[in-house]
């Protein structure tokens, strides 16, 4: 069983047009609070970042912040966390959110969020890390992203394997049963060892 202390969120600075997006953000930082689980997040007051981060708070978990210095002088740091860490650049607030965590989660977020996960994915591909990584896909959001990800297994760009390794759905439950008993299936990365020594 995979032991989660901590666990890293990625989403977005915006909240999104639909209202379940927040709902559903809510839902997941209360049950990070029951679950004993720290928010790993990265430190804003504002959009899923800020719900998330409230609602874990409110629920008496512990959420823990990391942020660059140019973004806290923006004034959209979160002040009510039990931890923030003020970084330089955007390079070491990603560095220091994966070593303060155990498990990496994206929220519906644009562009950042998918910065963020995709180079947990790309650690994970590379044996850098076996922590659990999932997309929780509200209203369908990750559906394309998911086929996208099928489309490169069968182009022969990404092993089966670790594209099995990636969870999506949009069932918390369902998520926090397969974090506990994630198993890390790495596999070395190249598709054709030939063409790495060519």
């Amino acid at each position: 069983m995979h032991d989660i202390k901590s666990l890293c969120v990625y989403c977005g600075s915006n909240s999104g047009t639909h209202p379940e997006y927040a709902e559903k953000a809510a839902a997941f930082g209360k049950r990070l609070a029951d679950e004993g689980i720290a928010l790993v997040y990265g430190g804003g007051k504002v959009g899923l970042m800020g719900i998330v981060a409230d609602s874990v708070l409110a629920a008496g978990g512990r959420v823990i912040g990391v942020i660059p210095r140019q973004l806290v002088e923006k004034e959209v740091a979160h002040k009510g966390l039990s931890e923030l860490h003020v970084v330089e650049t955007m390079h070491q607030r990603k560095t220091r959110m994966y070593e303060l965590s155990q498990a990496f989660v994206a929220l519906p977020g644009g562009f950042g969020t998918m910065d963020e996960m995709f180079e947990m994915l790309t650690w994970a591909q590379l044996g850098l890390h076996a922590y659990p990584c999932a997309f929780l896909d509200v209203r369908g959001f990750y559906s394309q992203l998911s086929a996208s990800m099928d489309h490169m297994v069968a182009e022969g760009f990404v092993r089966a394997e670790q594209r099995d390794g990636v969870w999506f759905g949009q069932d918390i439950d369902a998520l926090f049963d397969w974090m506990k008993h994630y198993e890390s299936g790495y596999t070395p990365k190249w598709i054709n060892e030939k063409t790495v020594k060519a």
